[in-house]
């Protein structure tokens, strides 16, 4: 019989979208756009990094930005009861550099993520632990003879939902619900946390 193992995707779904978080303190608009607007992430991170270059924005003013969010409502009682019955993964397209506050707050569960590229405290770039690293992971834990059940609610989660064992769409928007049915979509954490503790 295999163990059964969680992945939930980050923003969105445990904590606040970083990117609208700067784009609101900035008054920036384009940096309102997530995975849910553009599916191709590269596109999406090198639009990003000519805005911070234009605008003279540095990591250190992004990291304060991010040090006064706080975890969704619901979020960390859902982990922590999560994690009393399953192991859990994050696996997140952020960034290690953005993510510590946030983590703190969720009580440190681990968290699969990229890196940034830093230069007298300017983001020249963006490292991927791996491309596609979402699905490969999945495919991963899988080999390991793990049941894989994920959660997400973007575009750029699809691959992991895809290749998970079970899963399940949370806060998705309804146009990529539409384009996914295969998923059911949830709103609320005691109930996704339900239907996972029915696939352990």
């Amino acid at each position: 019989m295999r163990q059964t193992l969680v992945t939930l995707d980050l923003e969105g779904v445990l904590v606040p979208e970083i990117w609208i978080a700067v784009a609101e303190k900035t008054g920036i608009e384009k940096l309102r756009l997530t995975t849910r607007d553009i599916p191709d992430y590269d596109v999406l991170m090198k639009g990003r990094l000519k805005i911070l270059a234009e605008n003279n924005l540095t990591l250190s003013y992004i990291q304060d930005v991010i040090g006064t969010l706080t975890p969704l409502p619901g979020a960390e009682k859902f982990l922590n009861s999560l994690r009393e019955v399953t192991q859990v993964i994050i696996l997140s397209d952020t960034f290690g550099e953005f993510a510590k506050p946030l983590m703190r707050q969720l009580g440190w569960p681990a968290l699969f993520c990229h890196s940034l590229v830093i230069e007298n405290d300017r983001i020249a770039n963006y490292s991927l632990r791996q491309p596609n690293q979402k699905q490969k992971s999945v495919a991963a834990l899988k080999s390991l003879n793990y049941k894989v059940v994920a959660a997400g609610d973007s575009f750029n989660d699809t691959p992991m939902l895809l290749e998970a064992d079970k899963a399940f769409f949370f806060h998705a928007p309804e146009h990529i619900q539409k384009q996914f049915p295969q998923f059911q979509a949830v709103d609320d954490y005691d109930v996704l946390l339900g239907l996972i503790q029915k696939e352990l």
